[in-house]
């Protein structure tokens, strides 16, 4: 759980007493001691906290809370303060807990009012309590919300312990046994498992088959046998047998496994550390949301919990989401594994079923008379490796014949197609195909050429910019060749998320984490100085997605973009308001350029302006990120992403597929699309619609759904921001229909 949670304390200056407190801790017990456990909070109370990891308010377990005598004194303290309105941050212990004690309120303050601690009066001036939630559990194990704050940053520690127990694990040939959290809940176990490429994996909601420890030998042998120098096996700590029986990290180890092997229980480690960028954005825009609701609560409006859907904050009736995750358990408990995996919602249930699909589906026996090639265009992004593994395999299992294509469309053209091993390629970042950025207009004969030598049947680019750019002019090609006649498709990855026709692409969210990082360590290397401001300036050409999210990541205090025009007098308030805040107790501040921002605002006149404006009061430093963002390996949200669309992309090339004589025929414009994700829904949108939705000139899409967020950035950042500019959440009910219906982020 992220310390960013507290970043909603710096909304509540809207006329209204509120109260914000972690699962337990001192949360409840706070509540039930009061005095100096509640504390008024000003906005330096959350002044750089925002990189820290667990909760700086601290967070435990209450008995007291749980008796009526506790509640009653938890209902005094909030009163003798003012405090009407109550934002929970826990799982759904704490969460019910917040619902009791809010549907006991008035008969609470009638008991206060009998007893004469509270008067009359005072008893009707807060005669109605308004609760809303936020989920913090890094099980990711609450229904009605795609992700909960804390388990990305989870994830991100694990799959850093993974990559760095596989160097091991190949140098001695060895077998690893990792467990770890998740009693309950296998989602860690899970996404990591997808994440790493994991032999074999174990998690509560899905015991294995009898006779499951034969086959998971044959299988690790069975890689061995084919030159694989190492094995990961991935195991929930709550993981089970068919009949109930836990399957501990000792009985793999000692009954089962013959190998050299080791056994790493990961622990605590799980919870601690900075927070991902992913974890620092989700808390700040559903706290955002947390307030508001608040603010616009009646004694009417239900008890809600804010989650996030398709990627946007919703209300969730509290209440409605306790009880089906509490069915998840009973269906466990009974042993409806089946259930239980599907009442995780539908992303759970096809994370499940694509890692089986990688992980335990051999290459076809016989083989189709189709061939699909594989090619990385555009700037190299993390995720582009684990897209060509997934790719490769899932192709196989259907029994195409998959090439793998270097250097672009260059090397399409120049007939640079070979086959890849891709064992080991999850984890590693660039492009090991390697990857240009050109064109293919000027090759358009040679590639022709190529395609027909080859017999290939569908082409899978997996690009940029110029990967979109590049199909639709193949596209546009068809009139003038047949046989560019053929199913086409673009997996978007780039760091700059400048595609049109998705949410996110591959890499996006690794190179926010990487400027994120970089920027925590220049705001720490100010650390016991004078006041200093830096000036960043981060990729992303005329896109302003990495600049954006950053800012939000790690507080700044400005991000200028191209799509948010600004001109000298937006400059001018933005350094009058730094200057202010400087003035006081803020040490640092920062400022975040895209690069392509302003053609004549550049880094280095900003500097030189906030240098000169900043003159006796700070100092300014300036800091150019340049091709580090891009070189990381990936992170978790990059391949959640790509893993699910896999299966997705190779039904789509079957099922677009014509025969005509002997080869492939498809000339329909929805046979060349990109693949993307728009809110939940992971579609095909054909490149011919998306060339109407497109500024090439700038490279970027007209319209971009991240716009949405410059508000939250403003709001924090102490601008005076209009909350008309903001846009609330909507209320969605969970259900069991909503959650199998629900293909999840």
């Amino acid at each position: 759980m992220s310390s960013m949670q507290l970043e909603k304390l710096r909304m509540t200056g809207a006329g209204r007493a509120m109260a914000v407190l972690t699962s337990g801790g001192d949360g409840y017990q706070g509540l039930v001691d009061g005095g100096d456990n509640i504390k008024l909070a000003h906005w330096h109370s959350v002044t750089n906290i925002i990189q820290q990891g667990g909760t700086v308010i601290g967070s435990a377990r209450c008995k007291a809370f749980t008796t009526h005598e506790g509640r009653l004194s938890a209902a005094f303290n909030l009163v003798k303060k003012g405090i009407t309105n109550l934002c929970v941050c826990g799982g759904d212990g704490s969460l019910t807990g917040a619902n009791i004690f809010r549907s006991e309120w008035s008969s609470l303050l009638e008991e206060l009012v009998q007893k004469g601690r509270i008067t009359d009066t005072l008893a009707k001036q807060h005669g109605h309590l308004n609760i809303v939630g936020l989920v913090g559990s890094i099980d990711n194990d609450f229904c009605g919300t795609d992700m909960t704050i804390g388990a990305d940053s989870a994830l991100h520690r694990i799959i850093e312990i993974v990559d760095a127990i596989m160097t091991t694990a190949q140098s001695h040939q060895r077998t690893f046994v990792l467990e770890v959290m998740g009693r309950h809940c296998g989602y860690l176990a899970l996404v990591s498992a997808l994440a790493s490429g994991a032999d074999w994996l174990f998690i509560p909601e899905a015991p294995p088959q009898e006779g499951w420890e034969d086959r998971m030998c044959d299988r690790l042998e069975g890689s061995r046998s084919k030159g694989s120098r190492l094995n990961i096996i991935i195991i929930a700590e709550g993981a089970i047998d068919r009949n109930g029986k836990q399957i501990s990290t000792n009985y793999l180890v000692v009954k089962r496994l013959g190998y050299d092997t080791r056994v790493t229980v990961l622990g605590h480690v799980q919870r601690g550390g900075t927070p991902s960028a992913f974890d620092r954005i989700l808390s700040s825009r559903l706290a955002v949301e947390a307030v508001v609701a608040l603010m616009e609560a009646t004694p009417d409006t239900p008890a809600c919990v804010i989650g996030l859907s398709g990627n946007q904050p919703v209300r969730l009736p509290l209440m409605e989401c306790v009880d089906m995750t509490k069915l998840v358990q009973k269906a466990m408990n009974e042993n409806r594994f089946d259930e239980a995996v599907k009442l995780r919602g539908g992303s759970f249930e096809n994370n499940w079923n694509i890692y089986k699909l990688l992980a335990f589906q051999k290459p076809a026996q016989s083989q189709t008379n189709h061939s699909l090639a594989i090619l990385n265009v555009g700037a190299p992004a993390a995720g582009m490796n684990a897209a060509v593994r997934s790719a490769v395999r899932v192709g196989l299992a259907h029994g195409h014949k998959v090439y793998a294509v270097s250097d672009g469309f260059q090397g399409l053209a120049n007939g640079e197609i070979q086959w890849h091993s891709v064992a080991g390629w999850t984890g590693q970042g660039g492009s090991l195909l390697g990857t240009k950025r050109t064109l293919p207009g000027k090759y358009m004969e040679k590639i022709v050429e190529t395609i027909s030598k080859y017999n290939i049947s569908a082409i899978l680019v997996i690009g940029g910019f110029e990967g979109y750019e590049g199909v639709l002019q193949l596209y546009e090609a068809r009139n003038r060749y047949d046989e560019l006649c053929i199913p086409m498709c673009v997996i978007p990855a780039t760091i700059s998320n400048n595609v049109p026709g998705t949410y996110f692409s591959l890499g996006a969210d690794t190179a926010v984490n990487a400027a994120m990082e970089s920027c925590d360590k220049i705001k720490q290397s100010a650390t016991g100085t004078k006041r200093r401001v830096f000036v960043v300036e981060t990729m992303g050409g005329f896109c302003g997605y990495l600049a954006t999210c950053t800012g939000i990541a790690v507080g700044a205090d400005a991000a200028y973009i191209y799509e948010d025009p600004f001109n000298i007098h937006d400059l001018k308030t933005n350094v009058e308001h730094l200057t202010e805040k400087m003035k006081k107790d803020i040490q640092r501040g920062l400022v975040l350029r895209n690069e392509k921002c302003h053609e004549h605002y550049t880094t280095d006149f900003i500097h030189k302006l906030y240098s000169s404006e900043g003159k006796g009061i700070f100092d300014c430093r300036v800091n150019v990120l340049g091709h580090l963002q891009q070189v990381w390996s990936h992170q978790i949200p990059t391949v959640y992403f790509l893993r699910k669309n896999r299966e997705k992309q190779l039904s789509y090339l079957g099922g677009n597929i014509f025969y005509l004589m002997w080869r492939v025929f498809a000339n329909s414009p929805e046979s060349v699309c990109v693949l993307g994700l728009n809110k939940k829904v992971i579609s095909f949108t054909p490149v011919s619609e998306l060339k109407d939705e497109t500024d090439f000139e700038h490279r970027i899409p007209t319209v971009q759904w991240w716009l949405n967020m410059r508000p939250v950035l403003k709001m924090l950042a102490k601008y005076q921001t209009s909350f008309d500019e903001y846009v609330p959440g909507e209320i969605e009910h969970v259900t069991r229909r909503s959650l199998s219906i629900d293909p999840g982020f």
